[in-house]
């Protein structure tokens, strides 16, 4: 357990039972010396801390302050899916309901059967009756009830009031009262000898319900990260046989991989021919061939061949780990507008109390009932619980980014999950995003006096150490030819442009056309052409131009079509040539692309774009992507990219499929209308009902609010908001 938070640390948040508590957790984090931000998640029950703050000091002073926190360990497990607090909490409430019920019914029931009153008061006797009712009710608020009790007094005695401290005034009001009618009647006034412990008990068995259900539907709009943790097997076979636990593997252990197991760790397959289904990972249905030289990835599921593949990332470092990772990540993040709501929370239950106070002492001074000031009090107490307005946000994103998650769609960041909706404009790379980064050599044209043997071979020697699609794809050609492949010196990459090397002492340029002109070699005019052009000089002399053609991903097309039904304009840039970047724009139906672009061309257009006020979202995979990714509102990397491209990006898709940008684009839209939903509910819940709790409709002749009716109201309120953010998890990929 570290001594101090030198980085981002997640910390589990005890006492969190409503929106209000969240905003006074955060708060008192934040009161912390050496904290600099700190977000307190009240759907997930946790809280996250930068700073240089003293871990025993934040612990101390979070005991203190009524919310004790416990760092959770940096390496993603497996989350609580809830049930033991939704077993508790459905124990707690059928205790609840089994005592309440002879209570509701003693006392509710002459009102709706007014002979039953007279069978009552016949056989049991109005003392009787109210010394039954008292006992029940209050076991019911020292058993099952005991939870508000444990939590809300002590947030009261701190000053700091919050659901349960309603729950506690409101029920231990009515109780309270009723106790003194049943046992000291001669201390109120005769026309105000009622009992209400009816309604003290149905207040907690109600509210129990909804915690219940709360915490039932909670645990389902987190259950991605248990999901995806299921697809990592616990045990894994030895190259030698041998069982080991998959944690204890190590990179470069060999691996067997029998007919339909699952992959343990992310590898290389070394021997073995076999289809893998990918699905879970990269959403994608079609089984994935692999044979020597294949990666394989952790949690996928071997078809009917036997594979024997070498470890490589293990632990934190396999592709379904930093799935996971992101997830959480997202799960946990915190939307612009959520800050808005924590001011509000946090004043929102002392409000409450003022309200209730004064409603409660205006009719008890000027109504024509005294009696009913007591009503008012304990529903304006209960109905104002502000646990809809603290759900409304992050439950949507739990089962928003949840969804995503399983359809290949990976929000890293909370503000990309609210922009990337509102893009208005979608930016492609070329080569490995809109076409399948695979190309190949489809022409070789030497120069004058140049045989096509030595063009190629001096382009693959000099390719042979670069990491490019275009660079792997020559030394397959020469490979192909068996042309065998000396080394090169001072080997460079120039990010853009190409690579340079010395080759046999002379200075060896391979790339585009500028590149080499730049360096003083004469290339003649190639603009027309519509496959891309690799330029290749030796020395002083130029010695030709390899052509490649790489092909369009078979759903790129209707990605494009599909952001133009949305009126989402679309264009690309690329570093290739004009014509093969002509050729991919006309086929593909975009009107806006822009050939030979550097990074820092790139970047500098999407710059010019947000200048003009569009807002931008640009999808790339390679390594000259990064700084375009981050210069864009939105940066959406593929999964099947380099890793630099994904950490500068705020949106990865696994699949590697244009198509998934949509998809992303739906899920942000969707998931944002779902939290404008829940917020409109959860505020005018509250703005309609404490009015009416407060009694203004019984001002005009109107009926007051009962204490039963609004206890059940406040606990529909909050299954509501998680109910239907729990629709989200019906999204399917476009």
């Amino acid at each position: 357990m570290p001594k101090d938070l030198t980085e981002p640390t997640r910390f589990a948040v005890e006492n969190l039972s409503c929106g209000s508590c969240a905003a006074r957790a955060e708060a008192a984090l934040a009161e912390v010396p050496g904290v600099e931000q700190a977000e307190v998640n009240f759907a997930t029950r946790q809280a996250t801390v930068t700073g240089g703050a003293d871990l025993a000091a934040l612990s101390a002073h979070m005991e203190a302050a009524g919310y004790p926190v416990n760092p959770l360990d940096p390496v993603v497990e497996a989350p609580d899916d809830l049930s033991d607090e939704a077993s508790a909490l459905w124990r707690s409430f059928l205790w609840a309901a089994i005592l309440t019920l002879p209570v509701f019914v003693l006392e509710m029931g002459g009102h709706l059967y007014p002979p039953f009153h007279h069978w009552v008061m016949a056989t049991i006797g109005t003392f009787p009756s109210q010394l039954l009712q008292f006992v029940l009710t209050t076991v019911v608020l020292v058993g099952p009830g005991q939870i508000f009790f444990r939590h809300g007094v002590p947030a009261l005695l701190r000053g700091a009031p919050e659901m349960n401290s309603l729950v506690v005034l409101g029920a231990g009001a009515a109780w309270a009262f009723s106790t003194v009618v049943t046992f000291a009647p001669g201390l109120i006034p005769e026309t105000a000898r009622f009992i209400y412990f009816e309604a003290a008990a149905v207040i907690i068995t109600l509210i129990l319900l909804g915690r219940y259900l709360e915490a039932k539907a909670r645990g389902q709009a987190g259950d991605a990260i248990r999901k995806l943790m299921g697809l990592r097997p616990d045990r894994a076979t030895l190259a030698t046989g041998a069982e080991i636990d998959v944690a204890a593997i190590q990179p470069g252990d060999l691996l067997q991989l029998a007919p339909g197991e699952r992959v343990a760790v992310d590898g290389e397959v070394t021997g073995g021919q076999s289809h893998v289904d990918e699905a879970m990972i990269t959403g994608e249905p079609v089984p994935v061939a692999k044979g020597c030289g294949d990666t394989v990835t952790g949690g996928t599921i071997n078809g009917t061949g036997a594979l024997t593949y070498r470890a490589t990332h293990v632990g934190a470092d396999t592709v379904l780990a930093h799935i996971m990772a992101m997830v959480e990540q997202a799960q946990a993040t915190r939307l612009p507008i959520q800050s808005l709501i924590n001011r509000v929370t946090a004043v929102f239950v002392p409000a409450v109390l003022v309200i209730a106070a004064l409603a409660s002492a205006g009719w008890l001074a000027f109504g024509p009932d005294p009696v009913k000031a007591l009503v008012i009090g304990v529903s304006v107490l209960i109905i104002a619980c502000p646990c809809a307005m603290g759900l409304a946000t992050p439950v949507s994103i739990m089962a928003g980014t949840g969804r995503a998650a399983k359809l290949g769609v990976l929000f890293r960041k909370g503000e990309a999950l609210q922009g990337l909706g509102k893009a208005d404009l979608v930016v492609f790379d070329k080569t490995g995003t809109l076409t399948e980064g695979r190309p190949a050599v489809t022409q070789i044209t030497p120069a004058p006096g140049v045989d096509e043997t030595t063009l190629l071979e001096l382009a693959a020697r000099g390719e042979a150490a670069s990491e490019h699609p275009l660079a792997h794809a020559i030394v397959s050609e020469a490979d192909a030819r068996g042309i065998s492949l000396r080394p090169v010196e001072g080997f460079q990459s120039h990010t853009g442009d190409g690579v340079s090397a010395i080759a046999d002492g002379k200075p060896l340029l391979i790339g585009q056309a500028a590149f080499l002109e730049r360096a003083g070699i004469a290339v003649p005019a190639s603009d027309g052409a519509t496959v891309t052009l690799v330029h290749v000089a030796h020395g002083s002399r130029y010695l030709g131009w390899l052509g490649l053609s790489d092909p369009v991903k078979p759903d790129a097309a209707s990605a494009v079509a599909d952001l133009h039904a949305r009126g989402i304009d679309v264009a690309m840039l690329s570093g290739d040539a004009e014509g093969p970047v002509r050729a991919v724009a006309k086929t593909l139906g975009i009107d806006t692309a822009y050939a030979r672009m550097s990074p820092a061309d790139k970047r500098a257009k999407v710059a010019e774009w947000r200048q003009a006020g569009q807002r931008v979202a640009f999808v790339g995979d390679g390594i000259n992507d990064a700084a375009v990714l981050v210069e864009a509102d939105i940066g959406i990397a593929l999964g099947t990219g380099t890793d630099v491209a994904m950490e500068a990006a705020d949106v990865v898709l696994t699949s590697g499929a244009p198509i998934g940008v949509v998809t992303a684009i739906e899920v942000s839209r969707r998931t944002m209308a779902n939290i404008a939903q829940n917020l409109v509910w959860a505020f005018g819940y509250n703005v309609a009902l404490i009015p009416v709790a407060a009694g203004l409709l019984a001002l005009f002749g109107g009926p007051f609010l009962n204490p039963m009716l609004a206890a059940g109201a406040m606990a529909a309120s909050s299954v509501l908001v998680v109910m239907n953010a729990l629709r989200l998890r019906r999204m399917r990929a476009v």
